[in-house]
């Protein structure tokens, strides 16, 4: 049940429509996010903090980073409803979670428009979030330098921080990152990402791709992100999704040799914010690469 007094300070961003109906949709990292619908019969989605966040705000870096989207013209992320430093309420975008067997154009076609903007500089103007978590965006010339310390050594300091991992997989990290420049190239133009390119923050219709949610964007390479969407393995990516990638942006030819180490990043996410069970995912991703 929503208390009240929640409900009353949507209403007011809303116009003072009321709310006939809500469902919690998910409870993670101090946020609620809310299917409502109102009085006009109007679907929309809410997020808040339901707990006092006094360093970084997701909700905050989301908005912005949904407006940046929404000026690119792209028509496939929620439109911005109204917000404060507490709430954001967005567009609903109708979907029903019955993916697809394959990758499909409509998919694809999506996630090549957006990896086709390019930049001159790695990172982005504002730090934006996954899960929660603040991603460092601070711009850099240098991709080695961008992904492994703004990104792999980053989430390897948290999760260390908060609770060791065995040492054998310690060690092997800290030389991976030492010896980065062997393993991923050197400077590929960046690319805009999503940023958060899994399964569950995108949205399909009767097996038609609908939509992209909970975007924590940066310029980097594009090959990141196909790590991603190939780690997590859901049927909408098949076998030939390289290929068919591959079509339209080229993939280098050593990619499968580097994908584990782009990987690694997701997969040490994933124990700091959700289940140390992926310290088992972390060692198996570490015997694929030849340190």
């Amino acid at each position: 049940m929503i208390e009240k007094s929640i409900i009353i300070e949507i209403e007011k961003l809303l116009d003072n429509k009321k709310i006939i109906d809500s469902k919690l949709l998910s409870d993670s990292f101090g946020i609620n996010c809310l299917k409502i619908i109102t009085n006009d019969s109007k679907e929309f989605i809410v997020k808040y903090y339901y707990k006092n966040n006094h360093k970084f705000n997701a909700i905050r870096s989301e908005k912005d980073n949904l407006v940046f989207f929404n000026r690119q013209k792209f028509n496939y992320f929620p439109n911005i409803i109204n917000y404060n430093d507490r709430f954001l309420i967005m567009s609903f975008i109708n979907n029903n979670d019955d993916q697809p067997e394959k990758t499909n154009v409509d998919l694809l076609n999506s996630i090549i428009s957006i990896h086709s903007i390019k930049n001159q500089d790695y990172g982005f103007d504002f730090d934006t979030q996954i899960g929660g978590l603040k991603q460092i965006n601070s711009k850099s010339k240098n991709w080695k330098e961008f992904y492994t310390d703004k990104r792999l050594s980053y989430i390897f300091d948290l999760v260390n921080k908060n609770k060791p991992m065995d040492k054998s997989i310690n060690t092997k990290i800290d030389l991976l990152i030492k010896k980065m420049d062997n393993f991923i190239p050197t400077n590929p133009r960046p690319s805009l990402l999503h940023g958060d390119l899994w399964e569950g923050n995108i949205l399909f219709k009767n097996k038609k791709f609908v939509g992209f949610i909970d975007p924590g964007s940066f310029y980097g390479h594009n090959e990141l992100e196909i790590s991603y969407l190939r780690w997590f393995n859901p049927k909408f990516i098949d076998n030939n999704f390289l290929d068919k990638y591959n079509d339209h942006i080229k993939v280098d030819k050593y990619y499968l040799e580097y994908e584990p180490v782009y990987q690694l990043y997701y997969s040490l996410l994933n124990v700091y914010l959700w289940d140390r069970r992926y310290v088992e995912d972390v060692r198996r991703l570490l015997d694929k690469i030849k340190i």
